[in-house]
């Protein structure tokens, strides 16, 4: 019996050129290129997902400070996953088996139910769709409030995106007019800091360079249909990549991986990471879902090829 793969069963997603693989575990992207070059930058079938590479942040991306919170009148404690920072990280779901209830050549829907457990005492059944198409990849990921009582939300992806090359040599086009000013520990502060005319400005596309960022951006410009477009592109011209997001995405956090254990790694690619709530949104409250019992909230991105 040959082993199972780190990430579990692998769900295989074809669209002409374009090719993704979705993972059992967590729902993440493993994998999709077009034209057999590389939109992000995965990972091997016999590899662990290291670094949070394409991997679903629920139900909160980005950190909570100390791991705790109060809701409702109740303070609560969750794993402290970024121990360094002494903080909780991306979520509770990453690491768990979900189950695929359709699947088709071309998309794959996921489903997990949330079990409440100590520090998310809540009750949720998520889904996660990944479908190709000829416009490129479409992410719609849904939270239900399957429990008895209101339960606090956020959602978030961490694809890395990659043009292969340095990222330093990569155009970006990111439209926000603000950023978040945060502690040494990546805590935002609750002071805003505009973009527009320092290192943090990619209003128009421009060459990232040497600007290391752990960045979360906020006050995001929607084109005119009302979508959030951020714009990645080789300095020729080619591959060139836009990430769009529907204005429930909130926040945009961009990761530039210069620590990363695995140094053949470190700005090979970009993080652009869509997110509802702001880091730290649990205790907070900035772009907090508070899902009441019965209710849904879906959010939508997708990779234009």
């Amino acid at each position: 019996m040959s082993p199972s793969p780190p990430s579990g069963q692998q769900f295989v997603l074809t669209f002409g050129d374009q090719r993704a693989v979705v993972t059992e575990v967590g729902a993440g992207l493993r994998t999709y290129t077009v034209a057999d070059r590389d939109v992000i930058d995965g990972y091997e079938e016999d590899e662990m997902c290291s670094i949070g590479r394409g991997q679903l942040l629920l139900p909160w991306p980005n950190r909570i400070e100390d791991g705790r919170y109060e809701f409702g009148g109740t303070v609560y404690q969750t794993p402290l996953t970024e121990p360094a920072r002494h903080n909780a990280l991306h979520g509770l779901i990453r690491w768990v088996n979900w189950r695929a209830i359709e699947h088709a050549a071309e998309g794959v829907l996921m489903s997990l139910v949330l079990h409440p457990q100590e520090g998310y005492p809540f009750f949720l059944e998520l889904q996660a769709e990944y479908r190709l198409s000829a416009a490129g990849l479409t992410v719609r990921t849904t939270a239900t409030n399957i429990g008895t009582h209101a339960a606090p939300y956020g959602a978030g992806h961490h694809p890395y995106l990659t043009i292969g090359t340095l990222i330093d040599e990569a155009l970006l086009k990111l439209p926000a007019l603000m950023r978040l000013e945060v502690t040494d520990r990546l805590i935002p502060t609750g002071r805003l800091l505009p973009t527009k005319g320092t290192a943090y400005d990619f209003l128009e596309l421009r060459a990232i360079g040497s600007l290391r960022m752990d960045t979360a951006f906020a006050n995001l410009v929607p084109d005119s249909d009302g979508m959030i477009r951020v714009r990645l592109r080789a300095p020729g011209g080619d591959p060139a990549w836009t990430l769009w997001m529907e204005p429930v995405y909130r926040f945009l956090m961009v990761y530039t991986p210069d620590a990363i254990p695995q140094a053949s790694r470190r700005r090979r690619s970009i993080a652009i990471e869509p997110m509802t709530c702001a880091p730290n949104a649990f205790r907070s409250g900035d772009g907090l879902i508070v899902l009441q019992p019965g209710q849904s909230t879906s959010a939508t991105w997708g990779i234009l090829r």
